[in-house]
């Protein structure tokens, strides 16, 4: 049974005939009789007793109109929230990113966002690995990546720096060194899972391989032995440029860099969920640009010119 067909019982007892209900529907008299005959018909069972002085619903027709003044509170309701902008879009949104991003940079403007949208439920999912947004392995992905997939719609938010950092109590003096003065020092590395970066095709070209005491697959896990005075290391400036023990040794590389999206599938850019949340974390990481293209580390930090 459609609406049409619940609205059209709705106005029948209205109007407690038939007459008056086609001018409430815009129908004409025939048509209201045949259609309610219809309506009776796939119902099993008669919706109204006429009498004289009109039609009265039966105990089934009752029920129908109940039903049709819930229908049309609903639809009321609804239209007053668009109308006054009250909708809030609720659920689960699962977003997948890498450990770095999330530590780094994403954790705060989650927390943000479900301040903001608090009906909406993350779920993170960490990994490098590309997931199948087809499949649903995800709604949203936040990667670093020159080359984003094609399939997927998305968002360039932003271009993260790295520049090379060493530990503050090794470099406590500003004092500006040509790069070939560093190559003596003891080097940490991201190891071979991570030699696609260009800050370690880098060290692996430049610097002798007894100089490189240190190789680890996790960028948190660089910036910790950087820290820990392990050796020298290129580190994004978002993480680098926030710790107090680190102490930038170079400009940021333009080179080094790689590119933050925000990813989705084309089926799901327009789902309100999705199209908040994108918006909001575009617009959070757009007011921490400088720190993620490594603006705001040049000056007392630095020591030294790539």
């Amino acid at each position: 049974m459609s609406w049409d067909d619940i609205r059209l019982v709705k106005a029948v007892a209205d109007a407690r005939g038939l007459a008056g209900a086609a001018r409430t529907t815009g129908l004409n008299h025939s048509t209201v009789f045949r259609r309610l005959a219809q309506i009776e018909d796939r119902a099993g069972t008669a919706l109204f007793v006429r009498h004289r002085t009109g039609y009265a619903a039966t105990t089934a027709g009752e029920e129908m109109v109940a039903l049709a003044e819930r229908m049309e509170d609903g639809v009321a309701s609804l239209s007053r929230k668009l109308a006054g902008g009250a909708f809030s879009p609720a659920g689960e949104l699962r977003v997948t990113t890498n450990d770095t991003l999330l530590v780094g940079l994403l954790t705060p403007i989650f927390a943000g966002f479900q301040r903001q949208c608090h009906d909406i439920r993350l779920d993170i999912v960490l990994g490098n690995q590309a997931l199948n947004l087809s499949k649903r392995d995800a709604d949203v992905a936040i990667r670093a990546t020159d080359s984003p997939p094609d399939t997927l719609f998305g968002r360039r938010v932003a271009h993260i720096a790295w520049a090379l950092y060493g530990r503050e109590q090794d470099f406590p003096e500003p004092v500006v060194q040509p790069l070939e003065s560093l190559l003596g020092h003891r080097w940490i590395a991201l190891g071979d899972a991570l030699g696609s970066f260009k800050a370690a095709r880098f060290v692996r070209e430049h610097v002798a391989a007894e100089r490189i005491v240190y190789k680890l697959n996790t960028v948190l896990g660089l910036t910790e032995a950087v820290e820990q005075g392990i050796g020298i290391g290129h580190l994004p400036c978002f993480i680098a440029d926030c710790r107090p023990g680190l102490r930038r040794l170079s400009p940021a590389v333009p080179d080094y860099g790689v590119d933050l999206w925000l990813l989705t599938h084309p089926d799901l850019k327009n789902v309100a969920r999705v199209r908040i949340f994108m918006d909001f974390v575009a617009a959070e990481i757009a007011r921490q640009r400088p720190l993620i293209e490594g603006e705001r580390g040049h000056g007392a930090h630095m020591v030294a010119g790539h």
